[in-house]
């Protein structure tokens, strides 16, 4: 039995009787990506940046907004500095926290042999000589004790000396890896003590505690073997920080473990979910935090339990089509968020904590939505081949008329554990998609957080699985409504979503008339091969493809490789590749298109030199975005 939920936007609703825009590339280069920052000093505005983007000149420029809460007044500011507590200061302003980059190995020839210091090459006796878009140099960042005098730095301490060990972690950590213990005599930071091969097959990041008169180093997560990651103390004083058990899977149960000095305790242990991020109650008596359910994300709460064995209770606070996520901060019994739908670019809203109801405090982007006519998003409940049912979101053309035909597309999600949610692309954009003339099928398949842990674990060693199954589920489900042209299906995706690609264009059986994979894995051999972060393949793949032992690992080489089905393509591919991209390496994306030439299937290849495993210039966006719909035209 079908559940279906349908949201329909309120522009939508006012303007489907004018003649109102669809969403274009351009049009969506021009909204304004707003970034809530935080709380001013009083707690009684919230400060938030906007970016835009201009395609003439390639260029980024951004404002900076603080609102007062109560008036809802806005003003223009030129640096938010001044108005937001620095965190890496002590109140004291005796010493500031900092990290820095750290000449430790000598990586180049000219370093290595000081008399050829016109030689140009690079050399490694080690694995993780690469990571996502950069080779590694010799430098690691790490985290220094800086005194100060009159406000500025007198001396600095570098307190990882010679460590081949990064703080913040790449490549994605920021400043929240490194923070003063409130009592302001120690230093706590994330690092991943291992270096080369051990580096790049292993997750085990830990917390770290420097004390700063002693000089001594504890390892505060000892004998905790996953991801240990983004300490926050209370104003109490009591630590708390996400953690994953097992190490080597980047993609397990995410919990929040409280560490009050005498034993750990996980807050979120029997709960059947995974944690995205988390902060403190102003009281120091609770934990809010958002996380995946049910394809969207929500607010969380969680108490703190302190000295009791008592397990809490998770509540959730938000309901709704919607994903919440940037907590800026707590303001008596609300919390300033970030919050988006597949209509809707970011925009702050305020939280009743107590109720979970919402009222939007920015509108950047108001007067270019009121411009848009925008289509309707459904969810949709699919029985899935085994028998459970699986949620699918839905998203139909603007002025969607149902006794007319259109063409659908099949969205594959990347990760593959990441969630598939209410987000809002500015690549992979479902609203765009829509104005187009296209209905989306985007299924929560296998692999998914949101849908309990079980379902986000079914995906390890199955690629080629059930979740291709759960595909062919949704889109064959959606396809028996009399207003999809059978005849016209497409079938897209990027990362793990290029990989379903290019595995489903091999065992598709007529569905598809056009494909386009964009940084998909194509061979598994090549991949392994090449890769950076080996535990990834080794979790979710079984291992290595030399080892004829492991069943798991020669399924995946064998049955589940996308390369030993390239004789079956049939179908028009386009294949999108970065240049830069070392998680899936430019091999994957040129093997599949010499593949579909070779054979004399229609094929397009676009190659961005400079791109990692995203595009994130605005120009080399456009031609993106122009060649995709281009593609769909000509062969949709």
């Amino acid at each position: 039995m079908k559940r279906i939920i349908i949201t329909i936007s309120l522009f939508g609703v006012a303007l489907l009787g004018n003649a109102q825009k669809t969403m274009t590339p351009e049009m969506l280069l021009q909204l304004g990506r707003v970034n809530g920052m935080g709380l001013t000093k009083d707690g009684a505005g919230v400060i938030y940046s906007v970016k835009t983007y201009s395609v003439a000149t390639d260029k980024s420029s951004t404002k900076t907004y603080v609102m007062d809460l109560k008036s809802r007044k806005e003003k223009l500011v030129d640096k938010a500095d001044a108005l937001m507590p620095n965190t890496k200061i002590l109140p004291d302003g005796k010493y500031s926290i900092s990290s820095n980059e750290v000449k430790v190995k000598s990586i180049y020839g000219k370093d290595v042999y000081p008399d050829l210091k016109n030689s140009d090459v690079m050399i490694y006796d080690n694995l993780a000589y690469r990571h996502w878009d950069t080779w590694e140099d010799g430098s690691f960042g790490h985290v220094f004790l800086n005194t100060l005098k009159n406000a500025k730095v007198a001396d600095s301490l570098d307190i990882m000396p010679k460590e081949m060990f990064d703080c913040p972690q790449k490549p994605f950590g920021g400043e929240e890896d490194y923070i003063w213990k409130p009592d302001g005599k120690e230093i706590i930071y994330v690092t991943k003590k291992k270096f080369g091969k051990e580096y790049a097959v292993s997750t085990n990041t830990d917390i770290y505690s420097y004390n700063i008169e002693t000089k001594v180093t504890k390892n505060l997560t000892e004998g905790m073997m996953g991801y240990d990651m983004k300490p926050a103390y209370s104003a109490q004083g009591v630590l708390a920080f996400v953690s994953m058990k097992t190490e080597g899977n980047e993609s397990d149960k995410n919990d929040i473990v409280v560490d009050n000095g005498v034993n750990k305790i996980n807050l979120t242990a029997a709960w059947d979910g995974t944690v995205n991020d988390f902060v403190w109650s102003k009281d120091g008596s609770t934990i809010y935090f958002t996380a995946p359910v049910d394809g969207t994300i929500q607010l969380f709460v969680v108490d703190y339990i302190g000295m009791t064995k008592k397990m809490p209770q998770v509540k959730q606070i938000t309901k709704g089509d919607f994903d919440i996520h940037g907590m800026v901060g707590q303001v008596g019994n609300t919390m300033i968020v970030g919050r988006t739908d597949m209509n809707h670019a970011n925009e702050i809203y305020s939280v009743d904590l107590s109720n979970g109801m919402m009222q939007q405090l920015t509108h950047v982007n108001d007067d270019m939505y009121k411009g848009i006519v925008m289509g309707k998003v459904e969810s949709r409940m699919v029985t899935t081949t085994d028998g459970l049912q699986m949620l699918v979101w839905v998203i139909y053309p603007p002025n969607f008329d149902a006794t007319k035909k259109y063409p659908a597309l099949l969205y594959c999600q990347g990760g593959p554990q990441s969630a598939l949610t209410q987000f809002y692309s500015f690549r992979w954009n479902f609203q765009l998609m829509a104005a187009n003339g296209y209905i989306i099928v985007a299924p929560n398949r296998r692999g998914m957080p949101g849908h309990g842990v079980k379902w986000n674990e079914e995906i390890s060693k199955d690629y080629g699985g059930q979740n291709m199954k759960d595909y062919l589920s949704a889109i064959d489900d959606v396809s028996k409504e009399p207003y999809v042209d059978k005849a016209r299906l497409g079938c897209i995706g990027a990362s793990y979503g290029g990989y379903s690609v290019y595995f489903l264009a091999g065992m598709h059986e007529k569905r598809f008339k056009t494909f386009i994979a964009h940084d998909g894995i194509f061979d598994w051999r090549a991949m392994y091969g090449t890769t950076e972060e080996m535990w990834f393949v080794n979790n979710d793949i079984g291992g290595a493809y030399w080892d004829k032992d492991n069943a798991a690992a020669q399924k995946s080489y064998s049955a589940f490789n996308p390369v030993n089905f390239v004789k079956k393509w049939d179908t028009p591919i386009m294949i999108i590749q970065g240049g830069k991209d070392y998680r899936v390496p430019v091999e994957q994306g040129l093997g599949a298109f010499q593949a579909a030439q070779l054979q004399g299937i229609k094929s397009k290849l676009l190659y961005f030199p400079n791109e990692n495993h995203w595009i994130l210039k605005e120009q080399d966006a456009l031609v993106w975005q122009r060649e995709f719909y281009k593609w769909l035209k000509e062969t949709l």
